[in-house]
């Protein structure tokens, strides 16, 4: 019998896996596909490639640039560079480069765990339990006005706060639950990168629901990315991921977002500015 097609999340996995050319430098590929790349899975696979020359401690925070749009059709490359190795915070410096041109630039900053002071101001959101709720996938495709494609996505979402299909204005806040569509292997890595990736969702939508701008009325691209993870990862079962929009000005909306687990602690803290463009003639 011959083999099955690789789901999803193992494709997921499988570009996760980056090869070393060098002590610092890695190869990763952009998987078949067409458009651009989700700039998740860019993030992704260059925090693998820093924490890969990390020793000790966990990543707990990035800032990154989307510099291009990344494609399909060339495998990337990640250049790390060792900012500082000190004795409780690691930095590195990730460039990943495509066709020979930087598309992407990582700051990471991992530290060895410590106790401390620990509080959290406000609890979860109140929001609908995952199961019921429209998936991710389906709402785009309503939107779109196409098929579902129920295998795109490696990370499954639910969605509390569908946006409008006739384009209404709504309130610049949205609820998502998502989770992996199958077991991760036990590296904590690669349970933080999977979120780093999953983190990359929905953001830029919240920005253009007080406009009513749905998928098919608006042009957007991620600016820059920023997460702060909190707690240890362990991504294995639905996370909340509450965000807001609090203020947009020249065709930029400012995103913020906050990731619980299934007890109610925060895991992360989220921040994007997301170039929205409404297309000429719509």
């Amino acid at each position: 019998m011959a083999d099955s097609e690789p789901g999803s999340l193992d494709k997921l996995l499988e570009r996760l896996n980056l090869e070393p050319l060098d002590d610092d430098l890695l190869l990763g590929e952009p998987g078949a596909g067409s458009g651009r790349l989700f700039g998740g899975m860019v993030a992704a696979q260059s925090v693998m490639a820093a924490g890969r020359t990390v020793e000790r401690g966990a990543l707990h925070s990035l800032h990154a640039y989307f510099l291009r749009p990344g494609h399909h059709d060339a495998p990337l490359r990640f250049l790390v560079h060792r900012i500082r190795d000190g004795r409780t915070f690691t930095t590195r410096r990730v460039v990943a480069h495509q066709g020979g041109e930087a598309i992407f630039n990582l700051s990471a900053s991992f530290a060895v765990p410590e106790e401390g002071i620990s509080h959290q101001d406000e609890p979860m959101p109140e929001a609908p339990p995952p199961d019921g709720l429209p998936d991710w996938e389906a709402e785009r495709a309503r939107l779109l006005g196409s098929s579902p494609d129920w295998d795109e996505s490696p990370v499954e979402v639910r969605v509390c706060d569908p946006d409008d299909p006739d384009g209404g204005p709504q309130p610049p806040h949205k609820r998502i639950w998502f989770r992996p569509r199958g077991p991760l292997p036990e590296d904590p890595l690669i349970h933080t990168a999977v979120l780093v990736y999953a983190s990359d969702r929905a953001l830029l939508s919240t920005a253009a629901r007080p406009h009513g701008l749905p998928w098919k009325r608006r042009r957007g691209a991620s600016l820059d990315h920023a997460l702060w993870i909190h707690r240890p990862v362990r991504f294995d079962d639905w996370l909340l991921y509450a965000m807001e929009s609090p203020v947009a000005h020249a065709a930029r909306g400012l995103c913020l977002g906050a990731i619980y687990g299934p007890d109610g602690a925060r895991l992360a803290s989220s921040a994007q500015e997301a170039l929205i463009r409404v297309p000429r003639g719509s």
